[in-house]
C-alpha cells in the first residue's frame, strides 16, 4: 500500500473514532425540575399539603459509577428551623444501567398529617458536586 492510501485510510479512521467518542459523551445531568410525576410530564413547582413531591432530572451517557444525590431542605416553614434538613437519597448507575440514557428521581411522600405549608429546596448533586438547586411551594 503506497503511502498516499495509508494516509487517507488513517485520516478516514481517526475520523470515525473521532465520530464515535462525540457519540458516547460525557455523563450530564440537566434539566432538574419538580413534577406531579416520576417522568416530569407534570412539571409544577407549586403542590397540596397531600401531593407526592417529585424531584426529575434527565441523565445522559450515565456511567457506572455515577452517583446522583437529592438533599431536601424545607426552607421557610413554619414550626422549623430555616433551611431545616429533611432528608438524603442517593441514585448509583451501575455496570447494568450503563449506559443509562434517561430520566431520573426522588419523590417524597407527603407526611401523615400532610406537608406543613411553607418553602422548600432540592439540591441536585451529580458525583458530589450542585448541579441544580429546585425549589417548590406548599399552599
Amino acid at each position: 500500500m503506497n503511502t498516499k492510501k495509508f494516509s487517507i485510510l488513517l485520516a478516514a479512521l481517526m475520523l470515525i473514532i473521532a465520530q464515535l467518542a462525540c457519540a458516547v459523551g460525557e455523563p450530564t445531568l440537566s434539566n432538574s425540575r419538580t413534577a406531579y410525576d416520576q417522568d416530569g410530564a407534570q412539571p409544577s413547582s407549586t403542590f397540596g399539603a397531600f401531593d407526592t413531591v417529585y424531584v426529575v432530572s434527565d441523565l445522559a451517557n450515565g456511567a457506572a459509577g455515577n452517583v446522583v444525590t437529592s438533599r431536601w431542605f424545607a426552607e421557610n416553614v413554619d414550626g422549623l428551623e430555616p433551611n431545616f434538613f429533611l432528608d438524603e437519597a442517593d441514585i448509583n448507575v451501575t455496570e447494568a444501567d450503563a449506559p443509562f440514557n434517561g430520566t431520573i428521581y426522588f419523590f417524597f411522600e407527603p407526611p401523615t398529617d400532610g406537608w406543613p405549608a411553607g418553602t422548600y429546596a432540592v439540591e441536585i448533586l451529580f458525583n458530589g458536586v450542585l448541579s441544580a438547586t429546585v425549589n417548590f411551594t406548599v399552599q
